[in-house]
């Protein structure tokens, strides 16, 4: 496999991650009434999932592997 196949398989494994993250039942799990520094769960959680997702992409796509 050449360095392009590596980073397309790795980028579909974090779309798959990303449905997984963003289907009913994970987000059930965080959908309560609670707060994390004034910020409800799920938004929080939304957020940084989110944001992971992104960086990890990030990193994937600037690898040098």
């Amino acid at each position: 496999m050449d360095k392009f196949e590596v980073k397309a398989r790795r980028l579909v494994a974090l779309c798959m991650l990303g449905v997984l993250l963003f289907n009913y039942p994970m987000l059930a799990l965080f959908n309560v009434a609670a707060t994390v520094f004034g910020i409800p769960v799920l938004y929080a959680y939304i957020f940084v999932s989110w944001s992971l997702l992104i960086a990890g992409m990030a990193y994937v796509i600037e690898s040098k592997n």
